[in-house]
């Protein structure tokens, strides 16, 4: 991100916006470099700073913020044991076995995308998050099954039933086919692979190891969050949310969940995203 920033030739960045793994893309750039970051709206993913360290006992302070990679090492094995089996997804999309289960999916890559962006979407009904109590398995099964999987199928398996009717495909305004025929063709030439790499990072912990130095630091700059209310990916993380915004963050100026928005909330209400932005950059001037 610096040197994207020297790139264009700018001394500091107004505001840094990220939505889902982005998130903690902006996230880390106000925590780590707030002299160049000036301010920081972090969007679905609730981001809850540097990793923990962990004691000669192996045990995390609980007062540190957690990443799955850290949250039991035995999680896996009881999400395999639940009845019907499960899995959780990133960990899916650490194999390799993803890119081809996605890019090579029997209906095509268009179909596939267009089946998990309506399944993650507010157009699917069945999107009605709450807060989870813990980081268990029993807890983490009342995900979708696109967040805990079953743990024989592949997420091209998990999204095909969700293809949404001819009809919503054409009443769809806020991806129309034309729109998702662009990223369709890009991903048909590249596959998934490259993005995938980035779950690699999380569930091996590498990213991790390099940011555990700004352990307990918090974001001291302007900040803001904004997801979709029908969006699971601010709950996916049990305690994150709350961490978030009392502890994180000791600038936290706005937090939103908009209405009749899902996971994409930025192409499914568009509008109310920028009225909120608008409004932060407004509060920073």
């Amino acid at each position: 991100m610096l040197g994207l920033v020297w790139a264009l030739g700018y001394p500091t960045v107004r505001a840094v916006v990220g939505h889902d793994f982005g998130s903690s893309v902006a996230g880390c750039c106000a925590l780590i470099r707030p002299d160049i970051f000036r301010s920081v709206v972090m969007m679905s993913a609730p981001f809850t700073g540097a990793p923990a360290f962990v004691n000669d006992e192996g045990n995390k302070d609980p007062r540190l913020p957690s990443t799955p990679a850290t949250k039991g090492k035995d999680i896996h094995a009881a999400l395999a044991e639940l009845t019907p089996p499960r899995k959780h997804y990133q960990w899916y999309y650490s194999t390799p076995d993803a890119n081809p289960n996605m890019w090579r999916s029997p209906d095509g890559v268009h179909a596939f995308l267009r089946a998990y962006y309506h399944h993650k979407s507010a157009d699917w009904e069945l999107n009605q998050p709450f807060e989870l109590n813990a980081w268990r398995a029993e807890d983490l099964a009342q995900l979708p099954r696109y967040y805990i999987m079953d743990l024989n199928k592949g997420m091209a398996e998990t999204v095909a039933p969700e293809m949404p009717s001819a009809r919503h495909i054409e009443s769809c305004r806020w991806l129309t086919e034309n729109e998702l025929s662009h990223y369709s063709r890009i991903y048909e030439a590249t596959g998934f692979q490259g993005g995938l790499q980035w779950y690699r990072c999380v569930t091996r912990g590498d990213n991790a190891r390099d940011l555990r130095v700004f352990s307990r630091q918090t974001i001291n700059v302007p900040s803001c969050f904004i997801s979709g209310r029908q969006d699971w990916g601010v709950f996916q993380k049990p305690g994150d949310f709350a961490k978030m915004q009392h502890d994180t963050c000791t600038d936290l100026r706005g937090c939103h969940l908009v209405e009749e928005a899902g996971h994409w909330v930025q192409q499914e209400q568009p509008d109310a995203v920028a009225a909120h932005l608008i409004e932060f950059l407004n509060s920073t001037a």
